[in-house]
């Protein structure tokens, strides 16, 4: 029997336990420790993984609990998704800042910027279905606001039918979503909880780890012999070139921008530079600001290349990529959409095998009269996780760091990637909410 939705649903927070103090225990103890939960995953059948904020400390996403915790930053952060974790085995019981969802044929739309609003209201946007054109809403709830029954109850489900519940990150104390682990219990499963506060639910839990989660769960895909993939990162730019015809002169607008419309934002992008390399009578010129765009005059019958440098903001692991475009106003390109999942296999592979980014394909063009359109992948981020020699002493003044300095090993070459998930998780679980 499911929770009951004829009665509004709503979570609190208990704020009396922020600044609790973190507890490190020895690394002998971990260890131990690591190996018991190792055995335990390896015999579930039907594993639940239930995750909160703690589990972004290690991306450098502040925890809004710790002692280092900041109320007004986001935790809703769209990180099980844009690892490539299956929409349908993830419950995001307090919404994602990044999704907007269509109230009336309830599509989603997952951005790479953040949605304006919280609160379930409406965005700037409409669902894109011919046949609906809605206004979309944000999915991040508010104080109030009752949780999704869609996500509920499945997640319900699962939690019932799991024989073992691993918490990562999470204090369990936001209900009624904190309960959910407990009701693999009532009909004979476990609870395993990892994180670096004491829990309310800890007495009721088969095992207790207090530790970073990162590296408590690299040790465990060590013990059970699961290589973890390299998160390789690839985000969309679209390029628009519009002209019209002056005399023995083009008037042409080229303009860089996001596939989710004009005013979404690039977050990618710092600048993006235009030159010619092949015409040093054009001078060359650098965007600084959103939304990019160049307007020039050019002669009719001189076609040139382009060529687009595009500077990569703080969060990428490569400072730029480039796209070369042949300018030739007096004949028209094919128009040709391929398949997008291919093609970002393809630049996947091409990123892991390369251990470089920067990496570039077209995925679709439209030509028309006056106007030429591409949308283009790019590889601008890759991010290994070395587990040798890992050592699991606390580290000493940095628990939030960003990746590229966490204590945890990573090697940072370049972008976002999709990696392949044990049979036996069965649900993920993502109790995550907006701190404000």
């Amino acid at each position: 029997m499911s929770l009951g939705y004829a009665e509004k649903l709503s979570y609190r927070e208990d704020v009396g336990t922020v600044g609790m103090p973190e507890i490190f225990e020895t690394p002998e103890l971990v260890q131990n420790k690591i190996e018991e939960l190792a055995a335990m995953v390896q015999k579930s059948k039907h594993l639940v993984v239930f995750t909160g904020a703690g589990i972004s400390t290690s991306s450098g996403i502040p925890d809004f609990r710790g002692p280092m915790g900041v109320w007004t930053l986001q935790n809703v952060d769209s990180l099980h998704l844009r690892s490539g974790f299956p929409r349908e085995k993830l419950a995001e019981l307090h919404g994602n800042s990044f999704k907007e969802i269509c109230p009336c044929c309830k599509t989603e739309y997952l951005r790479d910027f953040e949605i304006e609003t919280i609160g379930l209201k409406d965005t700037p946007r409409r669902c894109s279905d011919k046949n609906c054109g809605a206004r979309l809403k944000d999915t991040v709830l508010d104080w109030d606001d009752a949780l999704p029954p869609e996500e509920m109850n499945l997640a319900t489900e699962h939690c019932r039918s799991a024989d073992l519940v691993l918490c990562l990150g999470t204090s369990l104390q936001i209900t009624p979503a904190c309960n959910m682990p407990l009701m693999s219990i009532k009909n004979g499963g476990r609870v395993a909880i990892v994180n670096l506060q004491a829990t309310p639910k800890d007495k009721k839990a088969s095992l207790v780890i207090h530790g970073l989660v990162d590296k408590v769960i690299a040790g465990v895909m060590s013990k059970l012999s699961l290589r973890i993939p390299p998160y390789i990162r690839t985000d969309f730019v679209q390029l628009t070139l519009r002209h019209s015809l002056k005399k023995k002169c083009v008037r042409w607008t080229l303009r860089v921008t996001s596939i989710h419309g004009l005013r979404a934002p690039l977050p990618f992008l710092q600048s993006v530079k235009v030159s010619f390399p092949e015409r040093p009578d054009l001078k060359s010129v650098v965007l600084k600001e959103q939304p990019f765009s160049l307007q020039r005059e050019t002669s009719m019958n001189k076609p040139f290349f382009m060529l687009l440098t595009l500077n990569f903001s703080d969060g990428c692991s490569c400072l730029s990529s480039s796209i070369g475009w042949p300018v030739d106003f007096q004949k028209r390109k094919d128009s040709f959409v391929r398949d997008r999942a291919l093609v970002l296999r393809e630049l996947y592979s091409a990123a892991q095998r390369e251990s470089c980014i920067g990496q570039q394909e077209i995925l679709e063009r439209e030509n028309l009269p006056r106007a030429e359109t591409s949308i283009h992948g790019i590889v601008t981020n890759i991010v290994r996780y070395d587990t040798e020699d890992e050592k699991l002493a606390p580290p000493k003044n940095d628990l939030m760091n960003h990746s590229r300095s966490n204590p945890a090993k990573r090697h940072v070459e370049g972008t976002d990637c999709h990696s392949s998930l044990p049979k036996k998780l069965k649900y993920f679980l993502k109790d995550k909410k907006l701190n404000c």
